[in-house]
């Protein structure tokens, strides 16, 4: 097989998508992407979608550092979309309506990706002949995830956006790629990736030989809950309380308790803008009418309609992101005249994700029934993702593996490094994702 002179990783992710070329030599380059005046390397996986007067037909679009722009300045009528990777494997999803134009997945997703081209300039124009290879979670999120759905989806969204044939690999296979040009001696490497919407593990065994660095998967997991799961209890717990979530309402004489069905998709992320539609709003509307406390009930309204979700999100990543270096902080948010300043506690958030760190402990155990392995065999332990901050968490692996086994590195750009590093592979066939794993 001829040597392969560049190869480029794509990691689109819950939270960021992140674009590497690997060059002949090893190296490796981000794809950059210039926005204002800022050299951006990670690409925030958001879409804006804005409604543009006097041209009922035409809806304007945007994506990554272009899409909070947007939201932020545009005076016109708008939707805002983040996290959209989650409904990859939802058979349940099959589209939405957006200013009475329908999307399906597959819109959504080739129109990110069209975009975030077009802003690479061109580093990413002239693809044909290379070898491009996409990462994708182990296991996919949802109650019931649908793999072959999702990868016929990103398929067809890759093309239509101008890539090459795609080809994919698990995405902590990537991380561990990525870290092991570090290693000088054979080594049991357990990658540990935390992303926004999946938790995913690969166990891998390095070895050093005179052409460099070979290697071995001896087993994969993984769950989906991550980062996105972690805020979610944050906004269960803080900031749907402060929007009517446990409050009344009263019907024919009688006091009810508010249906907690649009609270739940209210934190969540890629929920969230779902919730903006004709229907919700004017089921929103009737309750907030016969609430005890309508108050509560139209800052809700107001958050769904104005489409405040970037700025939740903002509110409620800072505050989890202090949780990791102090024992309590507050949350504010301030937008359209609503409030919010609430004080959160760790061992309140940690007691809140203790199901998701279950479940992430479960899946840990399920890459060692994989591999018949013990923990004991692992090396060391390479962290990546940014909820691996999470002192919850860590503490989980410290008190498996100790902390000195413990690593971390680039904590974005891994994985999109490390899929380029398989691009260059003389025979990428083995490190890509062709076997489906089961539930933890």
């Amino acid at each position: 097989m001829a040597s392969v002179q560049r190869a480029i990783g794509v990691d689109f992710g819950t939270t960021n998508t992140v674009v590497a070329i690997a060059g002949a030599d090893g190296t490796v380059t981000p794809v950059r992407f210039s926005h204002a005046d800022v050299v951006h390397e990670i690409f925030r996986s958001a879409l804006c979608y804005e409604d543009v007067p006097g041209n009922p037909r035409h809806i304007e679009t945007s994506a990554g550092p272009w899409a909070i722009e947007q939201f932020l300045a545009t005076p016109h009528e708008h939707r805002f979309i983040q996290s959209f990777k989650s409904f990859a494997a939802s058979p349940l999803f099959t589209s939405t309506q957006i200013f009475g134009k329908r999307f399906s997945y597959e819109d959504i997703l080739s129109g990110f990706l069209t975009l975030l081209r077009r802003h690479a300039g061109a580093a990413l124009q002239d693809m044909a002949s290379l070898p491009v290879i996409a990462g994708r979670p182990v296991r996919f999120v949802g109650a019931a995830p649908d793999p072959a759905l999702a990868l016929a989806r990103m398929d067809a969204s890759y093309a239509r956006a101008g890539f090459p044939a795609m080809r994919y690999a698990f995405e902590p296979v990537g991380a561990a790629f990525f870290f092991a040009r570090r290693l000088q001696q054979d080594a049991t490497i357990l990658v540990a990736d935390f992303g926004g919407g999946t938790s995913d593990f690969s166990l891998m065994r390095f070895r050093k030989t005179a052409q460099g660095i070979s290697a071995e998967p001896l087993g994969h997991s993984g769950v989906g809950v991550a980062g996105d799961a972690f805020d979610f209890r944050i906004i269960d717990n803080v900031v749907a309380p402060r929007l009517g979530k446990g409050g009344s309402y009263r019907n024919d004489g009688k006091t009810l308790p508010i249906p907690g069905q649009h609270y739940a998709q209210f934190a969540q992320w890629h929920q969230l803008a779902m919730l903006k539609s004709p229907k919700v709003l004017a089921e929103l509307r009737a309750l907030a009418k016969a609430a005890v406390d309508p108050a509560a009930l139209e800052d809700f309204i107001t958050v769904v309609e104005m489409d405040l979700g970037f700025g939740l999100y903002r509110a409620v990543s800072d505050a989890k992101t202090a949780l990791s270096s102090a024992e309590q902080t507050v949350l504010r948010f301030a937008m359209e005249g609503i409030e919010i300043r609430e004080t959160v506690r760790r061992r309140d958030f940690e007691r809140w994700i203790s199901p998701e760190l279950s479940q992430i402990d479960a899946a840990l155990d399920q890459v060692f029934a994989v591999s018949g392995l013990t923990p004991a065999a692992v090396d060391q332990v390479f962290m990546t993702g940014g909820s691996s901050f999470v002192p919850a968490l860590r503490a989980l692996f410290e008190s498996r593996f100790g902390a000195e086994r413990l690593a971390t590195g680039d904590q974005l750009q891994s994985i999109a490094s490390g899929l380029a590093l398989i691009g260059l592979e003389a025979d990428p066939a083995q490190w890509l994702a062709g076997v489906e794993i089961p539930a933890a």
